[in-house]
């Protein structure tokens, strides 16, 4: 999946590109570009500080309710959850208001933790702040989670999918779940034309890795650094079909895949409500370590 201003039928830009062949071969160097470009973007997180310590200091969850139905109360059967690519902190701060005793979070992004690590002491919560690549999560970790969560909108800045899933089944304890909800790939497929209907976008399923600058204003909205001075990021067209062959490559055992018409990043809010239903804009899955 790319940058959502690419997913349209707009011109490709300067600032729009598939990645070179070089760039497509080295994994962490695309994940340090996405470090640099979070770490800008943080900006915009920052903005909803207060709204997020008034959200969790008032017990509060900025998770959608199919997140809710996914993972459950976790009060009394979570001592901790790990939440992968955590961003500002907000949804991992979620979990502990859903019930689990401690909360970790792991980001490559310092800005990103520095403002989680501000949300944890205006509330109080019992949290701890990881900085690493996903793929470098801490093997300290392994066999600790009673809930791994990765969420919205992480699985697109990962370049490789089977890393990622032995990571997820390592942190599991044995008895511990791991819950996705992510954007859907198919979702670009299609976008609305003037009416609000679907139609068929341009966007190639298949495309790989593809480089980018700036942010659609529905994902990150307008940075004060100019888009062209702002760093090059790489995101990843992963099919459904690759992420679950990773998940099952890596030991875990699927016991749920599920398809949503949830607009996971109010990026299809032009489609008429009639039509709403009809696309999969999101994916779920639970699973458990497996033995």
């Amino acid at each position: 999946m790319t940058d959502p201003e690419s997913t349209t039928d707009a011109p490709r830009t300067s600032n729009v590109r598939p990645a070179s062949p070089a760039e497509a071969a080295d994994v962490r160097a695309m994940h340090a570009a996405n470090r640099s470009a979070w770490d800008e973007a943080a900006e915009r997180y920052e903005g909803w500080y207060d709204e997020a310590v008034e959200l969790i200091r008032g017990g509060g969850s900025n998770l959608f309710p199919v997140e809710h139905d996914l993972i459950g109360d976790l009060h009394g059967r979570c001592r901790r959850a790990i939440h992968l690519q955590c961003a500002g902190g907000r949804d991992t701060l979620s979990l502990w208001n859903l019930g689990a005793d401690e909360v970790i979070g792991v980001d490559i992004s310092t800005r990103m933790l520095d403002l989680a690590a501000r949300l944890t002491a205006a509330t109080g919560a019992p949290a701890r702040w990881v900085e690493a690549d996903v793929l470098d999560a801490p093997h300290e970790l392994d066999g600790t989670a009673d809930l791994v969560y990765t969420g919205r909108g992480a699985i697109i800045w990962l370049q490789d999918l089977d890393a990622w899933a032995a990571v997820l089944r390592r942190l599991l304890s044995p008895m511990g779940r791991l819950v996705i909800f992510d954007g859907h790939p198919a979702e670009w497929l299609f976008d609305a034309d003037e009416d609000g209907r679907w139609v068929a976008t341009d966007y190639d399923y298949f495309g790989g890795p593809e480089a980018s600058k700036g942010w659609a204003p529905e994902y990150i909205d307008r940075l004060s650094l100019a888009e062209d001075d702002q760093s090059w990021k790489f995101a990843r067209a992963w099919t459904l079909g690759e992420i679950v062959t990773a998940l099952l490559g890596a030991g875990l055992r699927l016991e749920r895949v599920a398809e949503h018409p949830v607009d996971w990043w109010a990026g299809h809010r032009d489609i008429r409500p009639e039509d709403r239903g009809r696309v999969p804009l999101s994916f779920s899955v639970v699973a458990t370590r497996g033995e």
